[in-house]
């Protein structure tokens, strides 16, 4: 749906749209990756019985988002990454001018997607989702995130000051995808408050499998530059604690993911298996 809505959809209107710009943002949005937040949006809408049009629109969105801002992460005044997925970052394949604008209509295409009465009739969902978004990818979210993890070790090496750095800037978008995806579901309070707290628990386990692969992964399979971290003094929860403190910290996240998700039995197995999955990866 995705490759549709970037391009179908885009070329359908009859306002000019910028053939190169169009080009860029499909270079950011198609290019591989794992999908992760929007399948952990279906997934948990899924599990409350509802797969739909809808759902499938609410996780490109999301998509959009997540996409936007590796746009602008690569960047050379933020992280200075030239690959990507394996293939050039965006900025590098067309040029930085083009890359930030990319960005910024990926962006703001995701609130277009959201707000759309195609992705749910009921406008104060649609309304909730839309806020809920706003609140995760911007300055108390993923963007403030990201400002402190370019201020690295000048804010603070402290334990704490890293976990909330990294809930903001990884954290933030998967716990609203898992969030969202209960609220299109239907879920009630408890619901809510369990799917929000495995989000918080995948977020988490993936910042720290991240980082661990920045220590011991392999750049060819990550289809990215290792040991970056390191290099720009970057403080991590990784080099604060050691590579078998992270291993064990991230059994203990699955662990405590199996729990919330066993009131669901085994329409939960999806998501048991996408916590392991994030907890044990290898790229």
């Amino acid at each position: 749906m995705l490759d549709t809505l970037l391009g179908e959809q885009l070329l359908a209107d009859e306002v000019a749209r910028p053939g190169r710009l169009i080009a860029a943002m499909r270079h950011a949005a198609l290019g591989g990756g794992k999908r992760l937040r929007p399948f952990l949006l279906i997934e948990a809408a899924r599990l409350f019985g509802r797969d739909d049009e809808g759902v499938l629109r609410a996780a490109c969105a999301l998509e959009c988002v997540h996409c936007y801002s590796l746009v602008h992460d690569d960047l050379p005044a933020m992280d200075d990454d030239d690959i990507r997925r394996g293939r050039p970052t965006v900025h590098r394949a067309f040029d930085e001018a083009t890359a930030i604008l990319a960005g910024d209509a990926l962006l703001t295409f995701a609130f277009d997607l959201l707000a759309d009465p195609a992705t749910d009739e009921d406008a104060d969902l649609r309304a909730g989702l839309t806020l809920d978004i706003a609140r995760a990818s911007g300055l108390g979210g993923m963007v403030g995130g990201q400002m402190l993890d370019l201020l690295g070790s000048a804010v603070s090496s402290e334990e704490a000051d890293i976990r909330c750095l990294q809930s903001m800037k990884t954290g933030a978008l998967i716990r609203f995808a898992t969030r969202a995806g209960a609220r299109m579901g239907g879920g009630g309070d408890k619901d809510l408050a369990s799917l929000t707290r495995f989000g918080e628990i995948a977020g988490l386990a993936f910042q720290l499998a991240d980082d661990l692969l920045d220590v011991i992964g392999d750049a060819d399979a990550l289809g990215k530059a290792t040991g970056k971290d390191a290099a720009l003094g970057k403080a991590t929860l990784v080099e604060l604690h050691g590579v078998e403190w992270t291993q064990d910290t991230l059994s203990g996240l699955v662990a405590e993911a199996d729990a919330l998700l066993e009131p669901y039995g085994e329409r939960a197995d999806i998501l048991r298996q996408t916590a392991r999955f994030i907890a044990e990866r290898r790229s």
